[in-house]
């Protein structure tokens, strides 16, 4: 059976950018239902399907600069072939020009109104002879919304925004880190290669090592007996922070899916105990997965919302972790469709939330104990505006250490992770 690869991208890029799904949902979902397509065309779907989202609004200014018909108004699936036409053309050297608009008109002939076909072709072959130059603003050159561009740019400067939009759109390997519980970092790298797979280590952690030229997880059997977990360095962080030690007790309120509770656990050694929570049944399911194959004895999934007070753990935790619901903005990287998705005022209603939680979760640690707060943005409203607010309301806490990684430094996500004693 010929599978049409370009067909298949057209279904994701319309679930994505005219659905609105998540985009690492739909391509995973996608990836696995064709796993018997050969590698490199499921690595053409992907490469694809994600740099048209990522450079969606990039490729709208070339789109709309030649076409007398904006994007907007055009059927969403003639605005989408453009769309993942032009990404080919201007950042896929091995494919043809004549390729990319032969397919295209096809596309157009076969799934929208086929009298288009002319107007297909004209507008990508106009395009493949750059007869015009094209004049970018920051948001447009790097797709990023222009209120997203601001806000960083008033905290960053220009340069140093312009760094961490570049760092969004760099491809980087897969990072992930031991289960040290039941491997060795060594014994790890010897069974990955085996697996033909590529291992570089990671200077900063010696458990964590960056891993490419697989084809997808599940075909790897050191994956599906547990001895590595995928996370991205900033995240290991929060564990490292943390100080735990023997024994602890520790509470993870946002735990979905698991990476943090499932690392602290290990750094115990089998000793004290986690309790991992969410807020449905559905991310506490892939919570209990990873504890199975991860075959961790010292932790327990529930179903909790965390605004909601546990009066039986109030004063009992060595350590509660709040790695809480943010705006995201620290890992466009991973998922682009997340800066499409969010808006200005969602930040204010996710730092209201934030406030909430924080303002019921703290009451679990124990006097002498520690709250790690952290998220995956990278908003001032969210992160330090949050921690100040906290420690002015909850003055029994001090601040030992707070920080801000940004996206590209290690090629981590950009990353906040505050540590607060209470006294």
């Amino acid at each position: 059976m010929t599978v049409n690869l370009r067909n298949i991208i057209l279904d994701i890029l319309l679930e994505v950018l005219e659905n609105e799904n998540y985009s690492h949902i739909v391509l995973s979902q996608v990836l696995e239902k064709h796993q018997y397509l050969t590698k490199q065309e499921r690595s053409f779907i992907s490469r694809v399907s994600r740099g048209t989202i990522e450079r969606c609004m990039e490729m709208d200014k070339i789109i709309n600069t030649y076409s007398k018909t904006k994007v907007r108004k055009m059927k969403p699936e003639i605005r989408n072939i453009l769309r993942m036409s032009v990404y080919q053309l201007k950042y896929m050297d091995s494919v043809p020009a004549s390729a990319v608009c032969n397919e295209a008109v096809n596309l157009t002939k076969k799934r929208s109104v086929p009298q288009l076909k002319g107007f297909v072709n004209g507008v990508l072959r106009s395009i493949s002879r750059n007869e015009k130059a094209v004049k970018f603003t920051i948001s447009q050159q790097y797709s990023m919304p222009e209120w997203i561009v601001e806000e960083f740019t008033g905290r960053f400067k220009e340069e140093k925004t312009k760094e961490i939009l570049e760092a969004f759109l760099t491809a980087h390997d897969t990072t992930i880190r031991t289960n040290t519980a039941m491997v060795t970092p060594e014994e790890l790298k010897k069974h990955l290669e085996d697996e033909g797979v590529v291992v570089k280590p990671v200077e900063s952690l010696d458990y964590a090592f960056r891993i490419s030229g697989y084809d997808h997880l599940s075909s790897l059997k050191s994956f599906r007996n547990g001895e590595f977990y995928i996370q991205d360095l900033s995240s290991m962080m929060v564990a490292e922070r943390s100080g735990v030690k023997r024994d602890d007790e520790v509470l993870d309120v946002c735990a979905a899916p698991g990476g943090k509770s499932l690392h602290v656990a290990e750094l115990l050694k089998g000793t004290g105990h986690v309790i991992s929570r969410d807020l449905t049944e559905m991310k506490v399911d892939l919570i209990r997965e990873n504890i199975s194959r991860s075959n961790m004895k010292n932790m327990e999934a529930m179903v909790w919302d965390a605004r909601v007070l546990d009066e039986s753990l109030v004063e009992k935790e060595d350590i509660v972790i709040a790695d809480l619901p943010c705006s995201g903005l620290g890992i466009i990287g991973k998922k682009p469709d997340i800066k499409y998705r969010i808006k200005k005022e969602d930040q204010e209603s996710l730092r209201d939330l934030q406030r909430e939680i924080l303002s019921t979760v703290h009451r679990y640690v124990k006097p002498g104990g520690t709250l790690v707060y952290s998220t995956c943005t990278i908003c001032q409203m969210e992160n330090e505006d949050n921690v100040a607010w906290f420690l002015e309301n909850h003055p029994e806490f001090s601040l030992e250490s707070e920080e801000q990684l940004l996206p590209g430094a290690e090629s981590m996500d950009g990353f906040f992770i505050a540590v607060l004693k209470r006294r």
